[in-house]
């Protein structure tokens, strides 16, 4: 394929909502294009870029995909994202490295809380953002409707630039306002053949309407549009084309297109306005990045050829007999096949071999890539997501996509105790592949616990680890990590003695205890006077106290924060020694211990909810179901509001599922380890009796 530059390359990410179309419309404009070869379909499950069998099996996107289109001498990269919030870091990671959004909103669905998410995630990030209307072919779809629930929901500066005739099974083509001419499709076909004919009589009057909206608002734009508007001097095509592309950049209008990917209606001028309307990679302000691995200080990155080589790995996965697969956006310079660059992230040289852009699940191997263009390469062997590849003469970092933080905790173990190595290797491997899912060792728990955003998230990160690293695991719901602690004081001896022939074992230890504040630990104090047990011998009573102690007393967790004192004992010349002072230690804690009031503390989280309004009522009286203590809440603009609380661990498992059953999806929340309190009598006796049913079985087996 022909070589582009960053003029001729505009790097579009396609985003919305789960099931609104998006994934289609990808392989519906690589098809007109002509750089695809077949217009696949989601039932068929042979779309361009959900490609893998558990995207295929479930018939939804999972991870983001790569495809290119070829349209008026221009290369428009399409990332095509996941819809659905457990898949959100795919979709974050793919605005990252595109320049613009086409924001797809379903005919029959219209506006729902992914479009709402998205939508706002672009804007954050300063991307011009074009809706589409897809499905206009499906029953029940409606233009005005979700042209009304846009102004109303996501942005009054919307303006539709394509508008369909006729919808649902009417649906037959669209007019564009800017050539002011329609395009026919005949029925059934889905080959992308079309007739441009002069504007229907029946659709004159919708034309007029959307057409006077169009203009009026492009010109309210820009100071000399508006002069020449008000004094009835008509504003031509690549005027109007203009004034949409710079409004665009400084987000005062939205372009509206109507589509059917799957007939393919209403594709071929969309790709023609994406070329005009979109900005290309040189366009795009320059950024900010870090100079030298140590980041220094900071430098500006433009889209030129000429410049120091630097780009952003935006996403890896790892492939059958491949190995990983490493996806870059190029912000600076050019890269060769061969070349070698350095990740400035983590110190090391890279050699590029098989340079190559992705058409879905194929790569085409080419020779250069230009400043702006995306491009992938195989068998990297220390880069993953968020590094920035560039030289060593001029390394740089560039700013790291700001993943969404994982809600959702399981803990895993492996279905059979051979699998427990290829375990952790694999599901360190998914973690490189998706930043979003994470896992660590609980050693207080002593389980493996991974992390994501979801449980769809995790359902699928398990098919991947079956699939690709045939490991088959199960999940459970993590152990919460109680303490026990003592709220009086109690005195007592612990005294071992043994005597079976011979040498005999002998030690004898007096010990008070006592409760400390609350973070403050474990304490030992000597106060042995007069050596009655022997100086060597008190680090024993002490060793055994500490070990005696993590089996806690109630349940079997730890006891924390409390103070022992050694105030006397005996010993005996020959039968003394460390183990019998460390066996006298631990009979001292159990002897002395169960009087001193022993309590159970539970973990508390801090937790910050966002949710509209409606559903205050709704989400506080959750967190009230749940032993939260609400610490306050702050109204933010938007309609939305913020609720603090404190919630016990043990109330949270699911409790971003509940979350966003409660909301419909729009509320998002955070937490973040608070620390221990004393837990309620019933709940903890609850834990003790569990605690005392596992050992009775456990003794039992």
């Amino acid at each position: 394929m022909r070589e582009y530059s960053a003029t001729d390359i505009r790097n579009v990410a396609v985003v919305g909502h789960g099931a609104s179309g998006k994934t289609t419309l990808v392989d519906a404009l690589a098809f007109v294009s002509g750089t695809s070869k077949r217009h696949g379909t989601i039932k068929e499950g042979n779309t361009l870029t959900d490609h893998t069998p558990e995207e295929i099996e479930r018939g939804y996107s999972i991870s983001l995909g790569s495809a290119y289109a070829e349209w008026m001498d221009a290369k428009i990269n399409l990332i095509d994202t996941p819809g659905y919030l457990d898949f959100h870091g795919d979709a974050i990671a793919g605005l990252a490295a595109a320049d613009g959004a086409i924001c797809v909103v379903s005919a029959q669905s219209g506006v729902e809380v992914g479009t709402e998410k998205m939508f706002k995630e672009a804007v954050s990030r300063q991307d011009p953002v074009l809706f589409v209307v897809s499905m206009m072919d499906k029953e029940h779809a409606d233009f005005d409707r979700v042209f009304e629930q846009i102004k109303s929901r996501l942005t009054s500066k919307v303006v539709p630039v394509e508008i369909p005739i006729g919808q649902g099974s009417e649906f037959r083509g669209v007019i564009n306002l800017f050539t002011r001419r329609a395009y026919l499709y005949p029925p059934g076909s889905r080959a992308g053949d079309y007739t441009e004919t002069d504007i229907p009589a029946e659709s004159k009057e919708m034309f007029d309407r959307y057409y006077q909206e169009l203009i009026e608002s492009i010109s309210a734009t820009d100071d000399a549009l508006l002069e020449r508007y008000l004094e009835g001097i008509e504003i031509g095509r690549d005027e109007a084309i203009h004034g949409m592309k710079e409004a665009m950049k400084r987000m005062d209008l939205f372009p509206l297109f109507a589509v059917s990917a799957d007939s393919v209606i209403g594709v071929h001028a969309m790709l023609t306005e994406l070329v005009q309307l979109m900005p290309s990679a040189y366009e795009m302000e320059e950024v900010h990045a870090f100079h030298g691995s140590e980041g220094d200080k900071t430098v500006e990155i433009h889209a030129l050829d000429e410049n120091p080589f630097a780009a952003l790995v935006y996403k890896t996965h790892s492939e059958p007999h491949v190995g990983e697969v490493t996806f870059f956006r190029i912000f600076s310079g050019s890269i060769s096949n061969g070349q070698e660059v350095y990740n400035a992230t983590r110190d090391a040289t890279e050699k590029v071999g098989h340079l190559c852009i992705a058409q879905g699940k194929d790569r085409i191997e080419v020779p250069v890539l230009h400043a702006g263009d995306i491009g992938c390469v195989a068998k990297l062997k220390t880069t993953h997501t968020n590094d920035t590849l560039s030289t060593r003469e001029h390394p740089v970092r560039l700013p790291q996509i700001s993943f969404p933080e994982p809600v959702v905790e399981f803990a895993v173990h492996a279905a059979t105790r051979n699998d427990e190595d290829k375990l952790q290797q694999g599901l360190h491997r998914l973690h490189d592949e998706d930043p979003t899912f994470e896992t660590h060792y609980n050693p207080e728990t002593h389980e493996t616990i991974i992390a994501g955003l979801g449980e769809r998230h995790l359902d699928v990160s398990l098919a991947k680890l079956r699939r690709k690293y045939n490991v088959s695991a199960e999940l459970t719901r993590p152990r919460i990590a109680y303490r026990e602690t003592l709220t009086g004081k109690g005195d007592g001896q612990g005294r071992h003695k043994k005597q079976s022939g011979g040498r005999g074992q002998f030690g004898d230890c007096w010990v008070r205890m006592a409760p400390r504040a609350r973070g403050e630990g474990y304490h030992f104090v000597d106060k042995i006077v007069g050596g009655v047990i022997p100086s060597g011998f008190r680090p024993a009573i002490d060793k055994g106290i500490q070990e005696a102690s993590a089996r806690g007393i109630l349940a079997g967790y730890p006891l924390v924060d409390f103070e022992v004192e050694l105030y006397d004992g005996s010993y005996h010349s020959v039968d003394s020694n460390e183990m019998s002072f460390k066996m006298a230690g631990i009979l001292g804690f159990k002897a002395v211990a169960p009087q001193c009031k022993p309590i159970l503390l539970e973990p508390l989280d801090h937790v910050e909810i966002t949710t509209p309004d409606q559903y205050l009522g709704d989400v506080m009286g959750n967190l009230s179901g749940r032993r939260g203590h609400i610490l306050g809440s702050d109204s933010l603009d938007g309609g939305t509001v913020t609720v603090k609380a404190l919630v016990p661990q043990a109330e949270l498992h699911l409790y971003a599922t509940d979350l966003s059953s409660l909301t419909h999806g729009h509320a998002t929340y955070r937490r973040r380890f608070h620390g221990y309190e004393q837990m309620p009598h019933e709940a903890a006796q609850k834990v003790i009796n569990d605690s005392e049913k596992v050992s009775e079985e456990a003794v039992g087996a």
